[in-house]
């Protein structure tokens, strides 16, 4: 097992479930720490900010500097600043992504959006879902901030933003370009931040096809912990398999 210098953590399924913690994960966690390491906290989750996100692990007795917790959100208001400078933005989310876009002096509207910009909305109707469609068929680009179909929660696998933004896909004919993991976004904002050279970089996650397909799109080594939506088993006939699979974080020696 490998020694890195920048652990980046999924959080929903890697180191809680909804409202409950994974405590292996915690361990891991204060193991990295305790050898001077703080870790990353990579999630697609758009709906907190990263106040929220730092309150919520704090809650399960996790130490998390506000810096380190890179959400789809963030990335997504940084990515709309650096490609799309003075664009405005129709948005369908929550307080992370209202937050994100404040953050970053991005005007919102409520029509004639230059950019559609799709997060996670708990409070999601059919008003919102066909404005979203008439602004992308107005010419709007459209973004999302992650293609997750589900998530994990106490209670079990619920929709993501992945399944509102492919009904808007679906009815439009247009594809959004995804912020979140798969994509490298996040972990590339990493690397450049903070300086790191990929061979000292890990993706921790418990998806295949969001956490551990983002740090092999972006190149670095992966580990699968088998806590959530992929199990081993099926992360072991994928045609590129993870670095390194385990059961548990605690399993991973640091």
């Amino acid at each position: 097992m490998k020694n890195y210098k920048a652990y980046c953590l999924d959080l929903d399924g890697t180191v809680y479930r909804g409202t409950e913690v994974i405590p292996e994960a915690v361990t891991f966690i204060e193991r990295l720490q305790k050898k001077g390491i703080e870790p990353f906290f990579v999630t697609n989750n758009a709906s907190m900010t990263q106040q929220q996100l730092g309150d919520k692990l704090a809650r399960f007795g996790v130490k998390a500097e506000k810096s380190r917790i890179i959400s789809s959100a963030v990335a997504a208001a940084k990515y709309i600043k650096h490609w799309y400078p003075g664009k405005k933005v129709f948005m369908i989310g929550s307080a992370g992504l209202e937050k994100a876009l404040l953050q970053e002096g991005i005007e919102r509207v409520k029509e004639n959006g230059d950019i559609v910009l799709m997060g996670i909305d708990r409070d999601i109707n059919f008003d919102k879902l066909a404005e979203a469609c008439l602004e992308v068929r107005k010419g709007a680009i459209f973004i999302s901030t992650n293609g997750d179909l589900a998530y994990p929660s106490e209670k079990g696998l619920i929709p993501g933003n992945g399944a509102y933004t492919t009904l808007v896909a679906a009815s439009t004919g247009v594809d959004p370009l995804y912020i979140g993991k798969p994509e490298m976004h996040m972990l590339e904002a990493i690397m450049l931040d903070f300086g790191f050279d990929k061979k000292d970089m890990v993706m921790i996650g418990d998806n295949y096809d969001t956490d551990i397909k983002a740090g092999i799109h972006f190149g670095i080594d992966t580990i699968h912990v088998n806590t959530g939506v992929t199990s081993t088993e099926e992360a072991m006939k994928k045609a590129i398999k993870p670095t390194c699979m385990v059961e548990s974080l605690e399993m991973y020696k640091v």
